[in-house]
């Protein structure tokens, strides 16, 4: 199959093409030509005003809820989701029932996914059931595909048995994914505990909870010598204290979800359960520190969180709702809307570059030659959050009915295309 891609500007740190309005000849999954003008005759022809291409962009941290939880979402539905948010590639966490937990489970995405329209990796659980009591199979489930490991919306709590889990994957270059949070500090909070809280009457996770995990399990990362990414980091001083971790070279990276960019708690006065999140939407201040730390590159990547629910776990009192929201069809409009001082090609750095370094995923770039993993996008159109046009099966979004600037026009990855 031939593909022409005509007068996408190049938005790709990496290419020898970056900022350059060019056409694209893409045979058999290949990108066989770049150049100012090609005439080709092909199967399939992309042209549109205001079009860019960039490396296919890379979700960190998303919830298919496949197996076991298919009345959420299923590997059909998350990865036309994603693929209609522009990630040709989206890492899935272990909270699965069963559990991702052997290599039987992580084969079983990978080769589910194969004729999928986006790349799914899995994430392998640190422990058994992601209970955080005894060491899962790591060994096996890395030599069969885990690209990291997570006991995903389950914080390891025991600082005894993290040590254990870095050491062990120290030995097999393997990277642990922590969302911090220590239970033991109000495990009853519905959102960030504060003014906002108080005033609606509603238990509070104070922001200690958070930061107590972040600083301890920095000492244990310098400790092991090993590699540690945070995800879902929200507040300024979690932030300040991977910077200064950053900053004495130790193997930290993070990564920010687009509603802790867009939101503060202040936004949860009309009790929206879209917006119960965890860990929850922080204050004003912590929302302009998290911004500074994609203006200075102390954040690394982004991470959708997309954790989708069924209509009756959303619909129902705050008190009951299930944490999380979907978030992979409206995150880069998300990112470009309240941060349109960002470039382009550092939005692609946090969406493409970085997570697929972390993470040892395949590299991406816009050349001659390359494997065809493109994300195609116009940042400066506009468009309205409609539910009716989710790919998702769950519409869990606080984000519907907003006007966002950012339109993603489709994604390649190798022979499969998907356009919006």
């Amino acid at each position: 199959m031939k593909l022409l891609i005509k007068q996408a500007r190049v938005t790709d740190p990496s290419s020898p093409h970056n900022g350059k309005t060019l056409d694209l000849l893409i045979e058999n999954g290949v990108i066989t030509r770049i150049s100012n003008s090609i005439s080709e005759n092909a199967d399939h022809v992309i042209e549109k005003n205001g079009l860019h291409v960039s490396p296919g962009w890379a979700d960190v941290f998303a919830n298919f809820a496949d197996p076991g939880y298919e009345y959420k979402e299923t590997f059909d539905t998350g990865t036309q989701a994603a693929a209609a948010g522009g990630y040709t590639d989206v890492m899935v966490i272990p909270n699965t029932n069963p559990v991702v937990q052997n290599k039987a489970a992580v084969e079983y995405i990978i080769q589910r996914s194969k004729l999928l329209p986006v790349t799914v990796h899995p994430i392998g659980s640190i422990t058994k059931n992601a209970e955080g009591k005894e060491l899962a199979e790591m060994y096996d489930m890395k030599a069969s595909g885990a690209v990291a490991f997570s006991d995903g919306l389950n914080c390891i709590q025991s600082a005894g048995l993290l040590v254990k889990a870095l050491q062990y994957l120290k030995a097999v270059d393997g990277v642990l994914i922590q969302l911090p949070d220590d239970k033991s500090i109000n495990p009853f909070g519905l959102i960030n505990e504060g003014i906002v809280s108080t005033q609606l009457g509603l238990p509070g996770k104070p922001a200690m909870a958070e930061e107590l995990i972040v600083s301890r399990d920095i000492r244990l990362a310098d400790y092991t010598e090993s590699k540690l990414h945070f995800t879902g980091i929200s507040t300024a001083t979690s932030l300040a204290y991977i910077r200064s971790a950053k900053e004495k070279g130790s193997g930290i990276s993070c990564s920010v979800t687009p509603y802790h960019l867009f939101f503060t708690d202040n936004d949860l006065k009309n009790y929206d359960t879209n917006l119960k999140v965890n860990p929850p939407v922080r204050t004003g201040a912590d929302k302009e520190s998290l911004q500074q730390g994609i203006a200075d590159g102390t954040i690394d990547c982004i991470a959708t969180h997309h954790l989708p629910h069924e209509f009756d776990s959303k619909i129902i009192e705050f008190e009951y709702a299930k944490f999380g929201m979907t978030g992979l069809e409206t995150s880069y409009a998300v990112l470009n809307t309240i941060m349109p001082g960002i470039s382009q090609e550092q939005w692609i750095t946090l969406l493409s570059v970085n997570p697929r370094k972390i993470f040892g995923l395949k590299s991406a770039s816009v050349q001659e030659g390359n494997k065809a993993v493109l994300t195609l996008f116009d940042p400066t159109e506009k468009w309205l959050v409609d539910e009716k046009n989710f790919r998702s099966k769950s519409k869990n979004s606080p984000f519907t009915g907003m006007e966002l600037t950012g339109k993603v026009t489709g994604i390649v990855n190798g022979d499969k295309v998907f356009l919006n």
